[in-house]
């Protein structure tokens, strides 16, 4: 008979399965995590879960009281409402006083009607203040002053301990509040032109992931949660592991400033294609084109191997992006070499200002 940690692993081909919808992974993925329950619940002992109730009740209190739920609505003809929905929900966190909320940006992008209520279920109208593409970071703030809430203080990721029992703590109708284990810090890349030079991998996995606040046994908010994972492992170890990834906070400091006056970080203006891209036995293939970006509009479509970006051959993804990034945001153009399986060709393709296209509110 197949173990539950065999199904979770036998999910693996979905995520970069070309044609398959963002909502059908994500069902699979909570599928998943559901038939995988009595798994996960071993991983966690007993006295994990003590050690987190005895001597740390006010912290954990207090780590909900400043988590809430997060309800959004996606601007008419948002493009990213094609992957990410209509309609969102996930957690924030509050950060300051004055009802700022620290949240992962998947849940705002491109939204104009955003709610949040809070753990005495008191519900408030809120609006965006930055979203900042290079981190996934997202701020809110409440229209209305938050009250009986105190905000979080912040920890670093890197005083914790692989193995040291973290708390991690969501808001909403699957609210989830529970104990968890840092597994690994190291770089991540993701196939949306995205990459982190350092993330947070934990197991076991939280389905209610989006925004949750990772928490360490002090009290101190050190990660915001991004993704499920099927294994959160490095590549080397011999085990896979399903889990999740959170986006340390140390990220959000050097950028605070200019998110707050500008509503992007100074690294969210970089050079955009429209691609999702995933390495297959030691190569890079296109499985998915953005409608309307300027790869689609150049001719470039899925299935074809990347090769090299103006005339240099690109050894890895994570590397291939930052070759792209590094390019200046008026450069005009890019040759992107390709191979379709038959011949190869170099694409030029113009550079685009993510941050530009990206559509906002009326008025904002």
């Amino acid at each position: 008979m197949r173990s539950e940690l065999d199904c979770i692993r036998a999910l693996r081909p979905i995520l970069f399965y070309k044609g398959t919808s963002m909502k059908y992974w994500i069902f699979m993925s909570c599928l998943a995590l559901s038939i995988n329950t009595q798994y996960i619940s071993a991983q966690t002992s007993e006295k994990d879960i003590q050690s987190l109730s005895f001597g740390n009740s006010q912290i954990l209190q207090r780590a909900q009281a400043a988590s809430v739920q997060i309800t959004s609505r996606a601007i008419d003809d948002a493009a990213s409402a094609r992957t990410l929905g209509k309609e969102r929900q996930g957690t924030g966190i509050v950060i300051r006083p004055d009802g700022l909320i620290l949240t992962i940006g998947y849940l705002i992008l491109e939204t104009e009607q955003i709610e949040i209520r809070t753990h005495q279920q008191k519900t408030y109208p809120a609006h965006v203040v930055a979203y900042d593409q290079a981190t996934g970071f997202g701020l809110i703030k409440s229209l209305i002053p938050l009250q009986g809430i105190e905000p979080v203080k912040f920890g670093k990721s890197q005083d914790q301990k692989i193995d040291e029992m973290l708390l991690v703590v969501s808001a909403g109708e699957s609210a989830f509040s529970g104990p968890t284990k840092l597994k690994d810090i190291r770089a991540f890349t993701g196939y949306w032109e995205y990459h982190l030079d350092s993330a947070i991998y934990t197991s076991p996995p939280v389905v209610n992931h989006s925004g949750a606040g990772l928490f360490n046994l002090q009290g101190e908010l050190i990660g915001i949660g991004s993704l499920f994972m099927q294994d959160v492992m490095p590549a080397d170890h011999p085990a896979s592991l399903a889990g999740n990834m959170f986006v340390p906070v140390e990220l959000l400091e050097p950028i605070f400033k200019e998110m707050l006056q500008n509503g992007v970080g100074p690294n969210s203006r970089r050079p955009w294609l429209g691609i999702n891209a995933v390495e297959r036995q030691g190569r890079i293939q296109i499985v998915r084109v953005t409608p309307e970006s300027p790869a689609q509009l150049a001719g470039i479509r899925p299935g074809q191997w990347l090769l090299g970006l103006n005339e240099k051959p690109v050894e890895s993804l994570s590397a291939f992006y930052k070759q792209l990034w590094a390019l200046p945001i008026n450069s005009g153009s890019v040759k992107i070499t390709v191979f379709d399986g038959r011949d190869i060709n170099q694409i030029p393709v113009s550079i685009v200002d993510r941050s530009k296209t990206i559509k906002k509110p009326a008025g904002v």
